[in-house]
């Protein structure tokens, strides 16, 4: 063999390496509880890594929800290289409003953003988006905050153009679904309300909450995927400037498709995989842009069941995608990962984090947050609630059932399978 084939064939194993290296892994799971079970609601985390390497996590703690006062948005930090988080700290507070639905992203120039919901009136259709943004995250603690913002969604004239074009269509699908009768006067209301709301400016431009990762695009452009719980389905607010100026996409219109994840195909085309929060069959929504996120596709179901929960979903390196959800039309009492080779088209490997009997003692395993590290092992984050008949009532006050769950994994433990 001449010295340009040995050369070419040792840069071809360089390029080749990652791959077979990723499927030569060992596996390897841990996990564990960012703090003890408490009976205050810890909800809708969201994990990063830093540029130093570390972990960062958000998610809002209080005795409620929407309805609570005292709902603030909560963090911790791992450090590069320990097993332990640190301590919980402040991360945002409205006094006497509840905050809610926050959502890290960090950009190529290191800046930290935090969205988050303030409930202005106990509705979640009252629901005022801001954000947080800082240079100064590295210490202990909470970031330093260079700034702080109200997110204006404004819905173009377009919005309630799309609403009226699409009901047509959630009309014919409601009425080919077998529903009950209590079903179809839900739905009929909902569809009614829909029609009703889709020209009204106020109600149009609050109750917008985020949930999953904001995404980057290349040319600086960043999409924050937006959904809505008046009218049960989704929008993105766009920003090509850093956030000094937003704009709202074209709405995701379908019957209860919530809270998006984005991915991108390799010719481009972004896809959104969503909650479904509309009538059986249950599953996970998916829509797609060709446009960078300006306007989006018909909203359709996929194969993959979903209970009326929150999913995520993210790209690796290696172009393969990993979901993270709940695998049931019905429940949250297990957590799946699974990962596809071709785009989302089939789902190879799938592996449970969690995974209960359906009954009254099962858990409650959802709202997930997935990232790939630097490293290319798998963080998530997840809402971890044990049921109140398997957790021991305490003389006085509610039984400690809740806290917040990191798992660290890598692709070749989720390709093993499950071993019961």
């Amino acid at each position: 063999m001449n010295l340009p084939t040995i050369i070419g064939a040792a840069l071809l194993s360089a390029l080749l390496l990652p791959v077979g290296a990723a499927a030569a892994e060992k596996p390897f799971h841990t996990a564990e509880l960012l703090f003890p079970l408490e009976s205050w609601h810890n909800h809708g985390s969201c994990i990063v890594e830093t540029p130093a390497g570390d972990l960062l996590m958000c998610w809002f703690h209080g005795s409620g929800e929407r309805k609570a006062d005292d709902v603030i948005i909560e963090g911790a930090r791992r450090r590069r290289g320990d097993r332990q988080w640190s301590r919980r700290f402040l991360l945002a507070d409205t006094p006497g409003y509840p905050d809610g639905n926050p959502c890290l992203t960090i950009g190529a120039d290191g800046r930290l953003w935090l969205f988050h919901t303030t409930i202005l009136a106990h509705t979640w259709e009252s629901a005022l988006l801001k954000v947080r943004t800082s240079r100064d995250y590295a210490g202990d603690g909470a970031p330093r905050w260079e700034t702080s913002e109200v997110v204006h969604v404004t819905p173009g004239p377009e919005f309630a153009a799309e609403v009226a074009r699409r009901l047509p269509e959630l009309e014919a699908m409601v009425s080919q679904r077998e529903l009950t009768d209590k079903q179809r006067r839900e739905a009929d209301d909902f569809l009614g309300a829909m029609r009703r709301h889709a020209g009204d400016e106020l109600y149009s431009r609050l109750g917008w909450m985020t949930r999953a990762h904001p995404v980057w695009l290349d040319r600086g452009r960043l999409i924050v995927p937006l959904y809505h719980d008046g009218f049960s389905f989704s929008l993105m607010a766009l920003t090509d400037d850093g956030g000094r100026t937003w704009r709202a996409s074209a709405p995701l219109v379908g019957a209860g498709n919530i809270q998006p994840s984005i991915v991108t195909r390799a010719d481009g085309t972004l896809v959104a995989y969503m909650r479904d929060n509309g009538p059986p069959p249950k599953r996970v929504l998916a829509s797609e842009s060709r446009d960078r996120g300006e306007t989006w596709s018909h909203v359709h179901d996929t194969e993959l069941p979903n209970p009326g929960a929150g999913t995520d979903l993210i790209k690796l390196r290696n172009g393969r995608w990993v979901f993270i959800g709940n695998d049931t039309e019905q429940g949250r009492h297990r957590l799946a990962v699974k990962i596809s080779d071709d785009e989302g088209r089939t789902w190879k490997w799938t592996r449970h984090l969690e995974r209960d009997e359906p009954g009254p003692a099962a858990g409650s395993y959802h709202y997930p947050s997935i990232i790939q590290a630097r490293d290319g092992s798998l963080h998530a984050s997840y809402s971890y609630f044990l049921s109140r008949a398997s957790v021991p009532k305490p003389a006085s006050g509610e039984p400690p059932t809740k806290s917040i769950k990191h798992a660290h994994f890598n692709e070749a433990w989720v390709q093993a399978g499950d071993s019961r």
